[in-house]
């Protein structure tokens, strides 16, 4: 009997990973949706539309174009992999593309000119990256060859002056990569890598730490000529003035390697005066770093620290707590402070929008007096999700997406800042993402989905009314099956409420029993196109993506639980169970397979099954790997040296000889 059921098991495992890695047969009628499919399904990303919303650049691309690249460079500074696409402008009035190049180039960053005439961006070629523009009315690409010997960083930003005459940038140091990449060279390669905990950074930080220096410039258009503004340095945050006087930035520097989050970087805040490259400190160094919020002038930003509001002018000497005075109780049953959070200024400067415990308030400036404009759901943890995404311009309406926690309802909201009310835009069980609104807020451009298809591209004005579909990315599809999503609510083993998504086999026949596939990560709840699950769908399994409940100390637990659930309902055959997961997830999928044997096969595809070796296992990531073990993804919430049984109890390698599910591991040396 024992022997009849492992040769039913390896028979399953052989044939999930075959459906997994090599491509389907095809089917009567629609064609099976197959692995070469998967790397063709096309997906959009918009970089920039205009202030009018009347165009939009974006990219175009498949999987099939991040092909090739070369893991064993990971930790190079001066390794960019390769990710190609189709660059294109689309109008949005007419839904006409007009693509910038016949073929697929790797681009970075792409911003239209103040007046919408002219893209700029910048195109990779060879070893390093070229400032390019497109004039949008004659279709024409010009590159601009700047009058300077030093190149264009990988980092770089990308910002056009106000008035359009030139943009900021970013440029390589003289012998910046000869230098960073003779010392990847020297740790990749050389017969002895020393980590010494004496020198300031152990040896792969000093690597690493290069890979964010550069030196901002300004470059014109017309004249080509490059102005630097600073010496070479890590500068995050880079803003230009409304009127292009100056430009603020934080730098960044590192002191030394940190064995404890959030230490060994100190954070400072400048003002740089394109007048005279002096420059003004905004905030003390700190190792607190400070997030600044600029209003759209530029002139003055907003932060929070330790729950308080401060804002703070560029014409000031010092920040102005503006919340010392409001931080009562949340509430008569809970007399916890409130601590405030910045979302975002009005457009006019002259309020904020804070979140905070309670809901959301405006926050005027020049008075101080504050407003509670929408209140939380006491106590309610289905209360729907509220993400503030948009202000309108006349300061009537801050846009919001809701997401239900109990159901798939999603869409965009907006309250009504002068009756207090909130307005349904769109709420139903398709999937939105990705919001972005023209400047004047006549346009509202967002990527939609019935949770079961790839994204597209839609636009509607601002309420919304008669959107209108400006991309159809993948036509082909319609021709190949597809699985349908569900979403499956349970209970875990201390009676938890979690969910998770079903994926319905391609052909499914009601009151059939199909084998079952999970697939686990952490928590899924919103569906969406998943291409794993429909090249399982197409083999004839249900797909399962559980929620596991992430608990410090025990992560990871109720994958069988949400199965159960299925079994119970008749879908599912008991005996004919596979369980993977990738990372994280191949890391919980090796656990799970040393506590049950319920699964005739699994697959860990680069997942750790020694988690006191990974502490130290990887010189390239060096720190980190303790702090996703002790306060990270991992979760032990101790040490090795404090909790070591529990370092032993989630490595999966002292349980092998529980094993019996077929296991394939699934990894490599990069």
């Amino acid at each position: 009997m024992r022997g009849t059921m492992a040769s039913c098991k390896t028979s399953l495992f052989v044939l999930w990973a075959f459906v997994l890695l090599t491509v389907a047969a095809p089917m009567y009628g629609q064609q099976a949706f197959t692995s070469e499919d998967a790397l063709n399904v096309a997906s959009l990303q918009v970089l920039d539309i205009t202030s009018d919303g009347r165009y939009a650049v974006a990219t175009r691309y498949t999987s099939r174009d991040r092909k090739n690249v070369d893991h064993m460079r990971f930790g190079d500074p001066t390794y960019v992999s390769p990710s190609f696409s189709q660059l294109l402008v689309i109008d949005t009035d007419t839904g006409e593309e007009t693509l910038v190049f016949d073929e697929r180039v790797q681009v970075r960053s792409a911003e239209f000119s103040p007046d919408g005439s002219t893209v700029a961006f910048f195109l990779r070629r060879g070893d390093g990256f070229f400032l390019q523009t497109f004039d949008v009315a004659r279709s024409r690409v010009r590159e601009v060859s700047l009058r300077s010997d030093k190149s264009i960083a990988s980092n770089s930003p990308l910002e056009w002056r106000p008035d359009g005459s030139g943009v900021l940038l970013g440029l390589r140091a003289d012998g910046w990569a000869e230098t960073s990449r003779r010392m990847y060279l020297e740790l990749s390669e050389g017969p002895v890598i020393v980590q010494d905990s004496r020198n300031s950074f152990l040896a792969w930080d000093s690597v690493r730490n290069r890979g964010s220096l550069l030196i901002p410039a300004l470059v014109d258009l017309d004249s080509r000529e490059v102005r630097e503004l600073s010496p070479e340095g890590n500068y995050t945050g880079v803003n230009q003035s409304e009127d292009g006087a100056f430009i603020t930035y934080t730098e960044v520097t590192p002191l030394k390697t940190a064995y404890e989050p959030n230490k060994g970087t100190e954070y400072e805040v400048f003002l740089l005066s394109l007048d005279d490259l002096s420059t003004t400190s905004l905030t003390e160094k700190s190792e607190d770093r400070i997030r600044p919020n600029w209003n759209e002038a530029g002139n003055s930003f907003a932060y929070s620290e330790k729950g308080n509001v401060f804002v703070r002018s560029v014409f000031a000497d010092s920040a102005v707590n503006l919340t010392e005075d409001l931080r009562g109780p949340v509430s008569e049953d809970d007399t916890t402070k409130i601590r405030f959070s910045v979302d975002r200024w009005r457009p006019d400067g002259a309020a904020l929008l804070l979140s905070s415990q309670q809901g959301y308030h405006v926050l005027d400036n020049e008075s101080g007096e504050i407003e509670l404009v929408f209140e939380n759901p006491e106590e309610d943890d289905n209360a729907p999700e509220l993400d503030d995404v948009n202000w309108s311009p006349d300061g009537q309406f801050v846009y919001l997406t809701y997401s239900a926690q109990d159901k798939w309802e999603r869409g965009l909201v907006r309250l009504d800042l002068r009756s207090g009310q909130m307005q349904d835009l769109v709420k139903d069980e398709n999937l939105y993402s990705r919001w972005m609104f023209s400047e004047d807020g006549a346009k509202v451009f967002y990527q939609f989905s019935d949770g079961d298809l790839p994204n597209d591209l839609y636009v509607g004005d601002a309420r919304l009314a008669r959107p209108v579909r400006l991309t159809d990315l993948n036509p082909w599809l319609s021709d190949r099956k597809l699985t349908r999503s569900e979403l499956v609510e349970y209970l875990d083993v201390d009676g938890n409420t979690l969910y998770g998504i079903l994926y319905y086999p391609v052909d499914y026949e009601p009151g059939r029993k199909y084998p079952l596939v999970a697939e686990i990560y952490e928590e899924f709840f919103n569906n969406g196109f998943n291409h794993r699950m429909n090249l399982l769908a197409n083999a004839g399994f249900f797909g399962f993506r559980p929620s596991v409940k992430l608990e410090i100390g025990y992560p990871g637990k109720a994958v069988t639980t949400g199965i159960n659930v299925l079994i119970d309902r008749g879908m599912v055959d008991p005996d004919k169970l596979g369980v993977h997961g990738t990372s994280y997830g191949g890391y919980a999928t090796n656990l799970l397979i040393t506590q049950t044997d319920r699964f005739a096969a699994a697959i860990n595809i680069s997942g750790k099954v020694n988690i006191i070796s990974f502490l130290g296992d990887s010189p390239k990531i060096t720190t980190r790997n303790y702090r996703a073990a002790e306060d990270g993804q991992d979760r032990i919430g101790a040490t090795l040296w404090e909790q070591p049984l529990k370092y032993v109890a989630h490595s999966a390698v002292m349980y092998a000889d529980r094993i019996e599910t077929p296991l394939l591991l699934m990894s490599g040396e990069g």
